[in-house]
């Protein structure tokens, strides 16, 4: 079994984040700080709202902050998000070789979903698993092990693709094979993606036969 994140493995969408992130605070007078940007980078809506209020201290609720988060990203997941290089002809090899995919992402379902009819992505995977439903960061082990158990593998028998450090940790440690991919936000953390992953490509053009 192989498993995909989506947005900076399958999708170059991290820019697209931190361009919200960016309009978000400066509509309010703020600025963004990396540890802001790290912090909410691949973490859940919910937990990432409530974080940017405590941060920033914002006299505004969670799903306030959400919904104008999602009133800007779905322009671009509807129309502008690109695929990342060879991820669509990896995923047509893959499909060839009768090897069974999932994809596990932090993404918002409907942002997520309308990328992948885009790009016509969607017939690839067997499951699409929303670790946003499970009311878990992707950074903890215990996603990756109730995602294994809704496919029915053990995580010797799986592989992750995953841009994130902290998630690729995570998925070390509930047992999976990693497979590293470069994203430019995680530019920064590329020693220790090398010493984490078991494997760590700069774009799935190199995993093309």
């Amino acid at each position: 079994m192989k498993l995909f994140d989506f947005d900076g493995t399958l999708v170059d969408s991290n820019g697209v984040w931190e361009e919200i992130d960016v309009r978000f605070l400066q509509r309010r007078g703020l600025t963004p700080t990396r540890e802001y940007c790290e912090t909410v980078g691949h973490s859940i809506f919910p937990i990432a709202a409530q974080f940017t209020r405590e941060y920033y201290h914002l006299d505004m609720e969670p799903q306030a902050i959400m919904d104008e988060w999602l009133s800007m990203a779905r322009e671009a997941y509807e129309h502008q998000v690109p695929l990342k290089p060879g991820a669509a002809e990896y995923l047509e090899q893959c499909a060839a070789e009768g090897t069974p995919m999932a994809l596990f992402t932090a993404c918002v379902p409907e942002l997520c979903r309308a990328a992948l009819d885009r790009h016509g992505l969607t017939k690839y995977f067997s499951r699409v698993i929303y670790v946003q439903e499970m009311g878990l960061e992707k950074r903890n082990p215990e996603s990756f092990r109730l995602a294994l158990e809704q496919l029915g593998v053990p995580g010797s028998a799986c592989t992750m693709y995953e841009d994130s450090p902290g998630a690729c940790e995570a998925a070390k440690t509930a047992g999976l094979t990693v497979v590293g991919v470069y994203d430019r936000f995680y530019a920064a953390h590329e020693e220790k993606m090398r010493r984490l992953c078991d494997c760590y490509v700069y774009s799935f053009t190199e995993l093309l036969a």
